[in-house]
């Protein structure tokens, strides 16, 4: 992305910030009470009869293969025993004594509900096994929108970015307590959300529609509204990735990226959607793996280091809850130093939970070593694991680990939920472009309509890709619907072969997936517009689509690809239901990236 164009982005940003985000109180709740005092007590008692590979154990949340806590299959046995050199979870909580596990759905821990929550009460009957009999904080992804560990027949529910351009803060407080009530019943206590970045970088690839918007109080707010919402349901919360992710063209999955914010640009930018979450009593807040040189002359990166979350975060902003790392196995947080300094040098920077290690052995060697030599001391680790068990105590761990089958049942994907998250979808689904009114499409001028486009993959998490959700939706309310899948990069083949199925057709409807100049979908859409038949493009994902769509005769954002919100924005086409989304986010004009062609808060009605 061209410099000019970020420095004008993040004016715009600064400016829609005004002084109120700037003013947001940082001061948390009071917890010093005679409650709390009588709770640390018997918490410290816990810790002082821990032994040091416990205390150690303690710190560390870790991944792990299969369905089963003692029983998984044996590819996952094999994968655990090449990857963390255990067989089992249950023999890797007994192995390392881990405080924590982490829910993926590639590592086959969440095949269905049931299972999901047979595999959390087996974990926690290990854990307990232990002398210690401390449960396990059991922790999962779960934005909702195109980052989800849990799918069908959980409730999917809208991602961040769509929350956002529906603009209502009870919207993001009901997501969060469907989702975090259905996450409780299956044993998952700790969700990594909601994210609280501000995505004022069209080129991010890592956040995007992650993120609630650009706008830095219209995201505190609903950063704020969401943790209300978790909280609701019993569960903690995670904002992330501190100190602010939103304007990075580099994925810290990949490399380290940096942030050149001044302070002030963070102060006004980045801050007060942590300000707010903290504010909201957040559980938890998870770090990022960049480097802001602003706050941090070293260019350490902000997991590990100490002027960020010790004189930024704790001693700054108040924050004395968990603080957790993002994952460790991530090239972020790999670059600058080896894989057995990074959680030396993350509890120093004043980290409490140490997720995914990329070698767990070396990890937890290197800590217990940290401490026998004297670079750690036992008091550092006795700080954060009191963080760790006033969590769980407040969870409710220690009086309940376990979850029933029947909660599974009469929680998980029930009717009022799914009803919930399709009125909520139906909100935050924006239209940007109808020319001559093309839209809504009705049945008498458009019967027919040819679906094509991306298919990006959520196997695990949807009734199929998602031109199969666009046809099958548009079937179901009358229309007749062929679909015919080209991908993310069509070739030339399939472009000929899209062409060549429009005729007959009254409409063709395009999902867009990530669109640049000059790209193969760019010339897809310009191809089938050339027909002369009516073109809808429908963006996937980042609503920035439609600046590289000018052949289309409509265009509209879903901001994902997860059934939810492709329902919900076929209702919206078609006119069974309102367009009510306006963009969180400004798109910039692709001919001069210093010009928007869309404001934040623009959106179409019919």
């Amino acid at each position: 992305m061209p410099q000019l164009s970020r420095r004008t982005l993040i004016a715009a940003a600064t400016a829609t910030a005004g002084v109120a985000a700037a003013g947001l109180s940082a001061a948390p709740a009071q917890a010093s009470t005679a409650g709390r005092a009588r709770s640390d007590k018997a918490l410290k008692k816990i810790i002082s009869g821990m032994s040091l590979e416990e205390k150690v154990g303690q710190l560390f949340v870790m991944r792990v293969y299969g369905h089963s806590a003692t029983d998984p299959d044996q590819a996952d046995i094999d994968a655990n025993l090449e990857e963390i050199g255990v067989r089992t979870a249950a023999e890797l909580i007994d192995t390392y004594k881990l405080g924590g596990i982490i829910y993926f759905a590639w590592a086959h821990n969440t095949r269905d509900p049931h299972q999901i929550a047979g595999l959390s009460n087996g974990i926690q009957a290990a854990g307990l096994r232990q002398d210690s009999r401390v449960p396990l904080l059991i922790s999962t992804d779960q934005e909702h929108g195109i980052v989800a560990r849990v799918g069908k027949p959980a409730t999917l529910l809208p991602g961040a970015m769509a929350l956002g351009a529906g603009g209502s803060r009870a919207d993001a407080r009901t997501a969060g307590q469907i989702g975090g009530a259905e996450l409780r019943a299956v044993g998952i206590r700790q969700d990594y959300a909601p994210d609280a970045d501000v995505n004022i970088n069209p080129a991010n690839p890592v956040i995007g529609v992650r993120s609630f918007g650009a706008d830095p109080k219209a995201v505190a707010g609903m950063v704020a509204a969401q943790v209300k919402g978790y909280q609701s349901a019993h569960i903690a919360s995670t904002a992330k990735h501190f100190p602010g992710h939103g304007d990075t063209v580099d994925d810290s999955h990949a490399k380290l990226p940096y942030i050149h914010h001044t302070r002030e640009q963070w102060n006004t930018l980045d801050k007060p959607p942590f300000v707010a979450a903290i504010a909201a009593g957040i559980d938890s807040i998870m770090t990022a793996h960049i480097v802001v040189p602003a706050l941090d002359p070293a260019e350490d990166p902000a997991t590990l280091s100490h002027p960020i979350l010790t004189g930024i975060l704790r001693e700054e902003l108040g924050y004395d809850g968990v603080v957790v790392t993002d994952s460790l196995g991530m090239e972020g947080v790999r670059t600058k130093y080896g894989d057995e300094r990074v959680p030396v040098l993350a509890l120093k920077a004043g980290v409490d939970q140490l997720l995914n290690p990329p070698n767990l052995s070396v990890a937890w060697h290197a800590v217990l070593d940290a401490v026998r030599g004297g670079e750690l001391t036992e008091e550092r680790l006795d700080t954060s694991i009191l963080r760790i068990l006033r969590l769980k105590a407040k969870l409710g761990l220690f009086d309940k680990p376990y979850v029933s089958q029947s909660a599974v049942d009469r929680t998980v994907g029930t009717h009022r939920h799914l009803a919930a998250a399709d009125r909520i979808a139906e909100r935050t689904t924006t239209v940007l472009v109808n020319k001559d009114r093309l839209l809504p499409l009705n049945r008498r001028t458009h019967k027919k309509v040819l679906v094509l486009g991306a298919d990006p993959a959520s196997p695990s998490l949807s009734d199929g890709p998602p031109t199969t959700v666009l046809g099958a939706a548009l079937t179901e309310l009358g229309f007749t619907a062929t679909v015919l899948p080209t991908g993310t990069a069509p070739s030339q083949a399939a472009i000929d072969q899209a062409v060549a199925a429009v005729p007959g057709q009254d409409a063709v409807l395009i999902g867009t997936y990530n669109v640049t100049a000059g790209s193969a979908q760019q010339k897809l859409v310009n191809a089938v517009a050339a027909t002369g038949v009516p073109v809808v493009t429908l963006s996937l994902r980042n609503p920035y689509d439609v600046a590289q769509l000018p052949a289309s005769g409509a265009h509209v954002a879903a901001y994902s690809w997860i059934d939810v919100e492709l329902r919900a924005a076929v209702r919206v086409l078609t006119g069974a239901a309102e367009p009510q989304g306006r963009l969180p986010v400004p798109v910039q004009r692709a001919d001069d990236p210093e010009k928007e062609l869309f404001p934040i808060r623009y959106g179409l009605r019919y």
